[in-house]
This record gives structure tokens, sequence and C-alpha cells, in this order.
């Protein structure tokens, strides 16, 4: 049998990166497959804000985080949810990649050129109990060059192979088939799109030119998951959240659309956990939008009041930055898909960061004047443009004008003036009260107990209606699509498993089309900083499992 390579990987994004990273480190040919153009190269990963989840790191133990392996799996098990048949090998990903987290994995990095900026964040913080969901303490660092950063060395390794003549990049090409001609699967073929000069992330040509068959040992698949596909999302969507949102914005181009998962699953892969997916409740439509639908989010820090559509405050612990998933399955049981925050100019000066590489050019671009400009502006550049041009936005001296500023932005008016005055009132009462009974003001106090949240991610307690503090701010917050936390079931060798539980020959699955491991890794919840890191964990274990197999 005539072989064109000796593996296929299929998906040009983080994870087959770092699987054709590692099968040509092994001296294995690889053919290198994706549907969009090369200039996509690098997939979602590069419009990423680079976030990694590491456990007691020496950026932690600078900040005085006191961190341990054993605390990170109890917070990740309380997290996860684990309660099905099918998430034996799931709960056993989860453990390595916690060891990895605490372990090899920001050495494997560093020694690749890639760095960290100094101040650690503390995302999805839990407020349930100690066994409960969220962080313990921060663990989300921040890759210095954001999403780029960690594609560059990946890329720069696969781009090295391809110089030896290890690697053959195949752009346009859409995978519609695997078949067997041998004992295990070794044919993949489909269609051969139109060239594309579509800018990265932007609508491509789907004109169909032509076919293509090729073989080889083993298959990679790193395609992706659904979160470009709203209607797979909707089908998807879990009961336990209520009934999906009629508005949903995008946090993915259209291409991340969930087809190669059916292709694999016709072929023998198990498919689990498709109602387990992630997310955002803090979407705003990008005022300079690169693909249709196009939403960025927010990543808050703890002051904002959280409101529902008709103006009541979220309940404890729902505030910003706390439980992603609890404050989704809240909002689809008002009845509304929107919710606000609530804010001032101090506020959204200090707190609001937005998350992906192209609204951080201070950190994308690697530039400490840039970061040290930002640490000085009253609002960063980035965030300004969304409150002068964002269709979520409204500016307002006074809280008259910017209720009727808020209830022109949906199809009736839904916000009293004299209710969420007593609201904002009975809140700015208790930042005086060192006794407060508000938990959020609590919350707000024990985050700038955080040396990293007292220096850039939480505002010194204020009232919000403090006229010095203003203008006020409104911003409308959609839901966001973004990960698929389920996917193609593997064992720890990123083997594509059968619905009987045995390995599919010749197939292997990384990154978000295996659930960023084992069909699941993150259960229900995730802790954020973990879905890079899971293509690369899953990437790197897909890549050096199938060059054994090839060798």
């Amino acid at each position: 049998m005539a072989y064109d390579a000796d593996v296929i990987v299929i998906g040009a994004g983080l994870a087959g990166l770092a699987a054709t990273a590692e099968l040509v480190d092994a001296g294995r040919s690889v053919i290198l497959l994706d549907q969009e153009p090369e200039q996509s190269l690098g997939g979602q990963a590069h419009w990423s804000f680079g976030g990694l989840f590491f456990v007691d790191s020496p950026e932690q133990r600078r900040l005085r985080v006191k961190d341990s392996r054993d605390l990170a799996l109890q917070d990740w098990l309380g997290t996860a949810g684990f309660d099905r048949d099918e998430d034996y090998w799931p709960r056993r990903w989860a453990e390595a990649y916690v060891d990895f987290a605490a372990g090899e994995k920001r050495s494997w990095l560093r020694g690749q050129g890639v760095r960290f900026f100094p101040v650690v964040g503390w995302a999805e913080r839990g407020g349930y109990d100690a066994q409960g969901h969220g962080n313990s303490v921060p663990r989300f660092h921040i890759t210095w060059g954001t999403g780029p950063g960690i594609v560059a060395p990946f890329e720069r390794r696969v781009r090295a192979g391809a110089e030896r003549g290890l690697v053959t990049f195949r752009f346009r090409h859409r995978v519609t088939g695997l078949s067997r001609s041998a004992g295990g699967v070794d044919t993949v073929s489909g269609e051969v799109l139109a060239p594309s000069g579509s800018a990265r992330g932007a609508a491509s040509s789907r004109k169909v030119t032509g076919s293509f068959e090729l073989r080889a040992q083993a298959v990679i698949v790193s395609s992706g998951g659904i979160g470009g596909n709203h209607d797979l999302v909707r089908a998807q969507w879990p009961e336990r959240l209520g009934s999906p949102p009629q508005k949903l914005l995008s946090g993915v181009p259209a291409h991340v659309d969930g087809a190669m998962l059916k292709v694999t699953g016709d072929a023998g892969g198990h498919l689990i956990n498709g109602d387990r997916m992630w997310h955002y409740t803090e979407g705003i439509e990008n005022w300079n939008p690169i693909w249709s639908r196009h939403g960025i989010r927010i990543l808050p820090g703890p002051s904002s009041l959280w409101l529902d559509a008709d103006g009541n405050r979220l309940p404890v612990p729902l505030f910003p930055g706390f439980d992603t998933l609890g404050t989704l399955e809240h909002i689809m049981r008002t009845g509304h898909g929107h919710t606000w925050f609530v804010l001032n100019q101090r506020i959204i000066g200090k707190e609001f960061t937005l998350s992906g590489s192209e609204q951080n050019p201070d950190l994308t671009g690697k530039s400490v004047r840039g970061v040290i400009d930002r640490a000085r502006s009253e609002v960063p550049g980035p965030v300004k443009a969304f409150m002068d041009r964002g269709a979520d936005f409204v500016v307002e001296k006074d809280l008259a004008s910017l209720v009727r500023g808020m209830n022109a932005l949906t199809d009736k008016p839904l916000i009293d003036e004299a209710a969420l005055r007593r609201t904002l009132v009975a809140r700015d009462r208790e930042i005086a009260n060192p006794f407060t009974k508000d938990l959020q003001v609590t919350a707000i106090r024990g985050a700038r107990s955080f040396l990293g949240d007292r220096l850039i991610r939480a505002a010194a307690p204020h009232r919000i209606l403090d006229p010095k503090a203003g203008p006020l701010v409104a911003v409308r917050l959609n839901i966001l699509t973004r990960k698929s936390l389920g996917g193609l079931e593997t064992d720890l060798s990123s083997r594509v498993l059968t619905e009987g539980g045995d390995p599919l020959p010749g197939v292997y699955a990384a990154g978000e089309a295996a659930g960023f491991g084992g069909g699941g890794v993150h259960g229900y919840r995730s802790l954020e900083g973990t879905f890079l890191g899971g293509c690369l964990f899953s990437g790197r274990a897909a890549g050096r499992a199938a060059a054994k197999a090839v060798g």
C-alpha cells in the first residue's frame, strides 16, 4: 500500500500545529489539511487572549499566591461535576492535565520562547463552597504576545518541518469522508475549495473546484468545535440551561462548523457530551467586525452592578467573573436573552478588559510602553472605542438619561428609573459600611486583598453614582458562543474510541474536537485558561502517540 504521508492532520489550529510539531520532531512525514486559506493558520488560538492555567507557578508565588496540585484538582473536579458513565476518560484526562499544569507545562513552553505577563488573573471565582465550582486562587496567566504568542513557536516548528520536506500544507481542502482500505482508517477524502484571499477570520469562498483522496498510516482530527454553527449550537443546547436565546453573537468565525465531528462519527468515532458547552454571558457586538455576528467578550472586574433585562440584580454569587454557566442558566430563566452592566467611567477604566488578541495591542505587540500607557490612561483605547462606537454601550452624565438610553436599546422599555435609582443608592450606601451585608461589596474588598487585582483589575470601592467617578455607563450584554466542551471520546494516547470503547484503528483526535481531551476534560464547566492548554496537551499527546504507531 502506497501512502502519501505517514500521518494526515486535519485542522491547522493550535492542536493541529502541536501534533504536527511532535510528528516532525519524530521524523514523520505529515500532510496538514485545512479548509481555510493559509492566512488563517493557527485557527482560533490566534484570536485568543492567550490565557493559560498554571499551578504553583513562579508568577503566583511572587504575588504570594499559595497553590498546589491537590488544590487545583479539587477545584477542577468540583467545577467539572463529572457524573456520567462516559466521564471515565474525561476524568482521567483532567487528572493528567492538572499534573501537566503543575509540572512541565510552563518549562516546556518557556523552552520554546513563550513568556508570561507577571500579573496573574483570577477567573471563575465560583462563590460557592470549597468543593464547588471555581478557582480557589488566581491561576489565569496571560501570554506575553497573547494568542499569536502561543501559536508562534508551534508554527515555527511546523514550518521548519516543511523546509525539511516533512510537512506538506494543503489549505482549502475540506474533508468529507474517512474510510478504510486496509485494517484501519487510512483514507481521507473531500473537496478542494477555490483559492481565497480572505483575511484571517473573514468568510471565504465555498466554491468547490475539485476533489481529493489521500492516504496515510494514521489520521489526527483537530478540526475544532461548533461555535460558529448556531443551528448546531441550538440543536445541542441542554435543557438544563433553558431555551437557547433568539440572539446569539459569535465568538468564532463561521467556518468553526463542527462538520468534521460528524465525518469522524460516521467513520465509527464515539461522540460524547455534545450538550456540554461553554458560552459567555458578557458578549458585546464588535463595532468593527471581522466575521458575521462577531462578538467580543468583556473580561470584567468585580464592581459592575449586574442586572437582568428588567433591572433586577442577579442573585448571589452571580457577580462579574464568578460563574459563567450559572449566570447563563439564570439568564435563560428570565425569559430574556440579554442583561446589563451598570457602572461608571472609573470602574470601566480599571476593570474592563476585552478578550482577544486584536483588542489588546499592547500585550499582543509585546509593548512594555503600551502596557504602561494602558495603566496610566483613564480608559484604555480599545475600551474607549466601544464606549464611543459600540451598539451595546450607553454613556450619560445622569441616571435619567442613562435609563432612557438603555430602554432605547430594547423592543419595549423594561428599566424603571426609580427602581434602578433605589438599587444603586442602596448599593452605594453599603460602600461606607464596614459591616456590609451586600456580598458583592464584600467580594470587591476580597478581590483587592490580592495584589494583582488591586493593581490592575479591581477599582477601589466607591459609589457608582459619585459624580466625580462619572460619567455613568450601561452595557447591554448578549450571549456569545465560544467552545464545545464535548467531542470525540479519546484515551490518554488521544486515540479515538468507538461506542464499544475500543480504539478506532488509525484515528486520533485533539483539541476542541476531542473536548480538549477524552471527549470532555472540563465536564460541565471550565476553570478558564484551560482551552489553549487543552489544545496543546492533547495535540502533543496525539502527535507523540501517532509517531510511535507509524514508526
